[in-house]
């Protein structure tokens, strides 16, 4: 019985080792992030994407309140610096980001992230609108988009905005001649209101000469699609993994070769 015994429980340490390495390692993805300008040709452009994967705590703005600093970072100046540090403050086991260059009409980029799903379920965005004052996208409920759902499977392929999600933080008096992308942002005057939907004002810009290089014509309805943000999920390789499980292996095999035939169980 005793050479039944050594040979046996060898094993089974290391099938649960594995299984235990198995769920490990379903937690850890890579995350390819694509953002697509949806927009018309001459119309808006975005600034870059600040993004976090998150446990849907953090809440960067309301509707009908008073926009705070993180998100006046993005909607005023697209730089998110307040929004970042804010964020990762929030949620210190989130995974945040950048995807980085303003995207003009018909333009797309991409970004790839490690997240663990176990933590970080759920995905928050902002991006500034431009020429704007102070108009961006972003969602405003921290929970509104569940990317993975309880078994770390991705749910959500893609998130799509239109003209009618744009919103206005009201941080910022409405000016042409002060807005970014199109004027001196630095005349700018505070207007203490509150975040709003607002994409009409977009139309007070035609014809205006933008830092884009092209004459401003907004061409937005309603459900004019402007911007599309798409996931792709690939399991993260550990080389921890590879090591364990090979120790695993060789152990097994230098059982197995102890065993001497003939020795009978007791």
């Amino acid at each position: 019985m005793s050479t039944y015994t050594f040979a046996v429980k060898p094993l089974a340490a290391v099938t649960i080792a594995l299984g235990l390495i198995a769920d490990a390692q379903a937690a850890q993805v890579q995350i390819q992030v694509t953002v697509e300008n949806l927009a018309p040709l001459n119309s808006v452009t975005f600034a870059p994407l600040h993004l976090g994967f998150h446990n849907g705590t953090f809440d960067a703005f309301d509707i009908g309140q008073v926009a705070t600093a993180p998100i006046v970072s993005i909607a005023e100046g697209g730089s998110g610096s307040a929004w970042l540090p804010a964020f990762a403050a929030a949620d210190p086991t989130a995974t945040v980001g950048t995807i980085g260059m303003p995207l003009l009409p018909g333009m797309s980029r991409s970004g790839l992230f490690s997240v663990d799903t176990a933590l970080n379920r759920y995905f928050t965005f902002s991006s500034m609108v431009v020429p704007s004052n102070d108009f961006f996208i972003g969602n405003d409920s921290p929970t509104r988009h569940e990317l993975f759902d309880a078994m770390g499977t991705l749910v959500v392929s893609s998130i799509s905005q239109r003209s009618r999600q744009i919103w206005d933080a009201g941080s910022e008096v409405f000016d042409p001649a002060a807005a970014a992308f199109v004027g001196n942002n630095d005349l700018r005057a505070n207007q203490n209101s509150v975040v709003a939907f607002n994409f009409a004002e977009l139309a007070a810009f035609d014809g205006l000469n933008t830092a884009g290089g092209y004459v401003f014509d907004s061409q937005l309805a309603a459900d004019t699609e402007v911007y599309r943000i798409s996931f792709a999920v690939a399991p993260v390789p550990e080389p921890e993994t590879y090591a364990t499980m090979l120790a695993g292996l060789l152990a097994v095999g230098w059982v197995a070769r102890r065993r001497k035939p003939g020795i009978a169980l007791d």
